[in-house]
């Protein structure tokens, strides 16, 4: 069964940001979009953080381990982001750390750089929204539209699995909101699942399983009663439908999210 992720799921990916022209919002969606082509392992976000704009960033960057970049405008009406931004991607590309870019803009000034990045060899996606100019858009292997990822973000039924721990009465609304989250894998596994699934619909639980691990380091099927993932899902047979194949003598299992 083919699945074009698996052969990108050990590519290490720089998600650089500049955080003056993307949404805080989707962070997120940005996140499980790198995802699909290797593993995140360079997040930065640069901007001018002494600034109020910026502010909308602080706690989405923060729970998903990005490194802020400090760059003060110098001069009014120019933007020093660019700059930085473009002079770190320079020293990734030549240090070798990473085996590809995603370049989160909707800015010309980056046309350059996905020039200089693809002409290295090296995959470069872009996200940014339809207002960016076509040739930065051209110069990327693969560009994804910001509105795209707006229609796409829905919130996920929230379904608490069976437990007998008793409720709890006391807690307040944060950590009552925690407290569901770590009870609900749907989100995680839903996201997990976007990052590995093929063009056929169906993802290999192997790639899918290190998906995981990138959008919840700490995520454990223990927590809900299951020593591994694979009997985890097949216990969900409501949300997953689950199916194996033979390759050489090795048994592999797919895994498919159901509507």
């Amino acid at each position: 069964m083919p699945n074009e992720t698996l052969a990108n799921d050990r590519q290490k990916i720089a998600v650089l940001i500049d955080g003056d022209n993307a949404q805080s919002s989707l962070l997120p969606q940005m996140l499980v979009e790198a995802g699909r082509h290797g593993q995140v392992t360079v997040r930065r976000i640069y901007g001018d953080w002494t600034t109020n704009n910026m502010n909308s960033w602080e706690e989405t960057l923060n729970f998903h381990a990005f490194q802020p970049i400090q760059q003060f405008r110098y001069t009014v009406g120019k933007n020093a982001t660019d700059s930085a931004m473009i002079i770190d991607a320079m020293d990734l590309l030549h240090s070798g750390v990473v085996d590809g870019f995603c370049l989160v803009s909707s800015d010309s000034d980056y046309t350059r750089l996905a020039t200089r990045i693809r002409e290295a060899g090296i995959f470069i996606m872009g996200i940014g929204e339809k207002k960016t100019p076509k040739a930065f858009v051209n110069a990327c292997d693969l560009f994804v539209y910001t509105e795209i990822l707006v229609e796409e973000k829905k919130p996920t039924p929230q379904r608490r699995p069976p437990t007998s721990r008793a409720k709890k009465t006391t807690t307040g609304p944060v950590e009552a909101e925690q407290e569901k989250d770590e009870l609900d894998p749907m989100p995680v596994l839903g996201k997990a699942f976007e990052m590995a699934v093929g063009q056929d619909g169906w993802a290999r639980l192997d790639v899918m399983g290190n998906a995981i691990y990138q959008v919840d380091p700490g995520f454990d099927p223990r927590t809900y009663g299951h020593k591994q993932l694979s009997r985890m899902l097949n216990k969900l047979k409501d949300r997953f439908e689950m199916r194996t194949q033979d390759l050489e003598g090795q048994l592999i299992f797919y895994v498919k999210m159901k509507e």
